[in-house]
């Protein structure tokens, strides 16, 4: 659905530019005016990343990690603007299904589950998979659906998704999730003997204790990262010690939709701290692949 979705927007972006540069044409203006025009409207996510860092800057991170710089935030929001046209204009519209699961058993390899965000989908992790499966880690990518539900609604899909693993390898996998991915593991976790069902979780950019950002939400799951919402707070009150003992969060000061940054870091886990990337950046950080690879072996 989601690919659908934004397969729509993107060749909607495509006849607006196409449109206002002619028409800049057809009303003399000149030919760089006219590709001004419609490389504006090519690049609005742009201008509303902009926003979204301007924001950042103004709100404490409320950690004692040093505060970005403004040249910090402008190369990350470069970085941003880059990885998101390669994520929301290609992979997730037109190359959502171009890596297929890879769930044949490896001797002594614990399997990989990925999980993806808000508005996103398994296309996001295609460099990750082609990755995994070059390195000869098993893994299994799904799509949250249904997209604006509920986060509680993704349960039964994660649950079906690591049972695949743990038939496919014998082995408890390890979980690797994208901002609000790394919720739906938490809601997962809730259920009975979850806990001894997987190896460790991953979670990269996720709004543990809600985002800012999320006061403007509509959605039913997008409201369920607003900071201190009621679902957050039971969320937090079912959970164990050895349950957040088996997270890393991964986080950063840089990170444009989830701020302030301790909120994408969690009590009793491992959380470790990411300079000068954002939020889909984030994602495809060297050092958080290589320590999940380390993780599949057994």
């Amino acid at each position: 659905m989601l690919a659908r979705l934004q397969r729509r927007w993107v060749f909607a972006l495509l006849a607006l530019a196409l449109a206002s540069g002619w028409w800049a044409q057809q009303r003399g203006s000149p030919l760089w005016l006219a590709l001004a025009a419609a490389l504006v409207i090519l690049n609005l996510h742009a201008l509303a990343m902009a926003c979204e860092f301007a924001w950042l800057h103004g709100v404490d991170s409320g950690l004692a990690v040093p505060r970005p710089t403004v040249w910090v935030l402008c190369k990350a929001w470069c970085g941003e603007v880059v990885t998101g046209v390669r994520v929301f204009g290609w992979r997730q519209p037109f190359r959502s299904r171009a890596v297929a699961d890879h769930l044949e058993r490896a001797d002594d390899r614990r399997g990989v589950l990925l999980l993806h965000g808000f508005v996103c989908n398994r296309g996001l992790w295609n460099p990750w998979m082609r990755r995994l499966r070059q390195d000869g880690a098993p893994f299994l990518a799904i799509n949250l659906e249904p997209v604006f539900g509920s986060i509680d609604r993704y349960v039964a899909a994660i649950d079906a998704a690591v049972r695949r693993l743990e038939v496919a390898t014998a082995l408890p996998p390890v979980v690797v999730a994208h901002s609000m991915g790394g919720l739906a593991v938490r809601a997962w976790l809730r259920q009975p003997g979850t806990n001894r069902r997987v190896h460790s979780v991953v979670t990269i950019g996720t709004p543990h204790a809600g985002t800012w950002l999320a006061r403007f939400a509509l959605t039913e799951n997008g409201r369920q990262m607003r900071e201190g919402n009621t679902w957050l707070r039971e969320l937090r009150r079912a959970e164990s010690a050895s349950t957040r003992a088996l997270f890393t969060c991964y986080f950063g000061t840089c990170d444009n939709i989830v701020f302030p940054a301790r909120n994408a870091t969690l009590d009793g886990a491992t959380n470790l701290h990411v300079s000068g990337v954002a939020h889909v950046h984030l994602a495809f950080h060297g050092p958080i692949y290589d320590d999940v690879l380390s993780r599949t072996r057994a």
